[in-house]
């Protein structure tokens, strides 16, 4: 996968769902679980993004627009949607935080590994 392919693949993930009905904040929106092999595409899809730009001195507003939602919106759905008894996949809690333990290594250009227990 290539930077641009990665791109890509990150903002789709945020996108209304008109244009990308199985984005994940899309899914999550509506109280559905990620497709099979979502979770992974993003995630290489941030570890490539991340070696892309680690050295670069600024990021692109949509991208980072796009980081942002998937760290954190995709963290308050899923919270929304337990209070509201969604009974979400097993791992999707600690998928959630490796994604937004990759996009803070994206904004800090230093790979983040959560504290050991964590996950």
């Amino acid at each position: 996968m290539n930077y641009d392919t990665a791109r890509k693949i990150l903002i789709s993930q945020t996108m209304a769902i008109e244009e990308n009905p199985d984005g994940l904040l899309m899914r999550m929106k509506q109280g559905k679980p990620p497709v099979p092999g979502q979770i992974t595409s993003i995630l290489l899809a941030l570890k490539v993004v991340f070696e892309s730009l680690k050295d670069a001195p600024s990021l692109e507003r949509e991208l980072v627009f796009a980081l942002y939602q998937l760290s954190m919106k995709t963290q308050q759905l899923y919270i929304a949607g337990r209070k509201a008894g969604i009974d979400w996949p097993p791992l999707l809690k600690e998928d959630l935080l490796r994604i937004s333990l990759a996009t803070e290594s994206i904004f800090s250009g230093v790979w983040q590994t959560p504290p050991s227990g964590m996950l």
